[in-house]
């Protein structure tokens, strides 16, 4: 993974589709722009999820994702 300043981490393990993104939505709302927010998750699917999300979504960008096995961490940071 590449090394990012992480301004807030969410914990989305457990959480199944579409949780994992709502929460990552609601968080990345609360941060300033610039800001970079980590997300953990469990769910395989939040790989796809988060970046057709990050994709889609103006005002933020994806940075990284890594697939560690039994966690997934994205890295996401909000651009305006």
């Amino acid at each position: 993974m590449t090394d990012h300043e992480i301004t807030e981490t969410l914990d989305a393990k457990g959480l199944s589709c579409p949780m994992p993104v709502v929460k990552t939505k609601q968080t990345i709302d609360t941060l300033a722009a610039g800001e970079t927010l980590e997300v953990l998750a469990t769910d395989a699917g939040s790989l796809s999820d988060l970046a057709g999300w990050a994709d889609t979504t103006e005002g933020v960008e994806l940075l990284d994702q890594v697939d560690e096995g039994d966690v997934y961490r994205h890295v996401v940071r909000k651009t305006a």
